[in-house]
């Protein structure tokens, strides 16, 4: 393909990315159509298919690139860590700079929904690429933890109280706010890190 063809083919793309990104922030990933990012980019609907297969595809391909995004700016506290509680207090501050994103962070939980009913896209979804997935978790804490089967659990009850956290926002209940989940984070982190809970395994 002539470098002009690439260049051509790659502006397409990153428009129809933005197209996409605009309107679930709009409207919402299920309320959107590709006939309405593809009319929006200015493109007729078969240079979608170009790129994706489905709408799930381009969510989840724009999904890693905003971690991606977000895991950068982490990267420098992460290096600086010298203790578990330094490593807990960066995932945390990861956390709020998705939720301060707040037209991202509805689209990202409407999406995890949304993949519930799929097994494919669920087993898709559990990948590091997409979320701090268990995995990725227990590498962060590796060098001050090695108890992997624990920093794994502990990854699932901190993922599951900021996406429970998340759903408390959208229902716009106005009970917590991003200090509760903080707190609630580092209290079950100190638990789950102590010689306490090891005991009890």
């Amino acid at each position: 393909m002539a470098k002009k063809q690439i260049e051509k083919s790659l502006q397409t793309k990153l428009e129809l990315i933005e197209s996409a990104v605009e309107l679930f922030g709009k409207k919402g990933y299920c309320n959107t159509t590709i006939f309405e990012i593809t009319e929006r980019a200015g493109y007729a609907k078969g240079n979608f298919y170009r790129y994706w297969k489905s709408k799930d595809d381009i969510l989840l391909e724009i999904m890693e690139k905003r971690l991606n995004e977000y895991r950068e700016t982490r990267k420098e506290g992460l290096e600086k860590a010298k203790s578990i509680q330094d490593v807990m207090e960066v995932i945390v501050d990861f956390l709020e700079t998705i939720i301060d994103d707040k037209s991202w962070s509805k689209v990202f939980l409407e999406f995890t929904i949304h993949a519930f009913s799929n097994p494919d896209l669920k087993t898709k979804l559990n990948k590091s690429n997409y979320r701090l997935s268990t995995e990725l978790f227990a590498q962060i804490l590796y060098p001050f933890y090695k108890n992997t089967k624990n920093s794994k659990k502990l990854g699932a009850i901190v993922t599951a109280l900021f996406e429970g956290f998340l759903i408390q926002q959208a229902l716009g209940t106005g009970v917590l706010d991003k200090n509760d989940l903080r707190d609630a984070i580092m209290i079950m982190s100190k638990y789950f890190l102590s010689n306490k809970h090891k005991s009890k395994m």
